[in-house]
């Protein structure tokens, strides 16, 4: 008699060992406006995968590296300006620290060591904005990625600017000025 397919056989139940074994999905955050972009497209990616979010967190080598952690108050801000974002889709996070090489280094040292720092926590996609910092643009970090091997590096765009608006209760919509505050338009 054969087994139905409805009840697994016994030598497919999953082991415990792998499933302790997550790979978050990672953001470089660098402390500019694109973070909050670079937040919400890898939380997306993570929510999707049902993975927690790797938020790396980069600092100027001008800080000093030995009290610096995640817990530390430069960190948190960096965090902090994001988590309202991450936070509305209830996965985990993990913080971690990444400090710039200090000195005039190549091109790609930064970016390969911020590869190195995904690789060891088993990232396997890492998003970066287009623009950063010397070495940590998403361009950059693409490159270092085909050169040495490590997660795929998907680049995220800034965010588009969005003019103001006047308040629903100044009584005009937002494009119409009154007649006196046009200036020369041209009828």
């Amino acid at each position: 008699m054969t087994r139905l397919l409805s009840h697994p056989a016994p030598h497919r139940v999953p082991r415990l060992a792998r499933a302790g074994l997550c790979q978050p999905v990672a953001g470089v955050l660098t402390d500019r406006m694109d973070d909050v972009v670079v937040a919400e497209t890898a939380a997306r990616m993570a929510a999707a995968r049902r993975a927690p979010l790797l938020l790396i967190a980069v600092m100027p080598p001008h800080i000093a590296r030995s009290p610096l952690g995640p817990a530390s108050p430069s960190v948190r801000a960096v965090l902090a300006r994001v988590m309202s974002k991450v936070g509305a889709l209830h996965i985990g996070y993990i913080p971690e620290v990444f400090h710039l090489p200090a000195g005039n280094g190549s091109r790609l040292a930064a970016a390969k060591e911020l590869l190195a720092l995904a690789t060891r926590h088993r990232a396997p996609d890492l998003v970066a904005a287009r623009r950063g910092p010397h070495g940590l643009d998403a361009f950059t970090l693409i490159e270092a990625a085909a050169l040495r091997g490590g997660p795929h590096v998907h680049a995220a765009a800034p965010a588009a600017w969005i003019p103001l608006r006047r308040s629903p209760s100044s009584g005009t919509p937002a494009g119409d000025l009154p007649a006196s505050r046009r200036g020369n338009v041209a009828r």
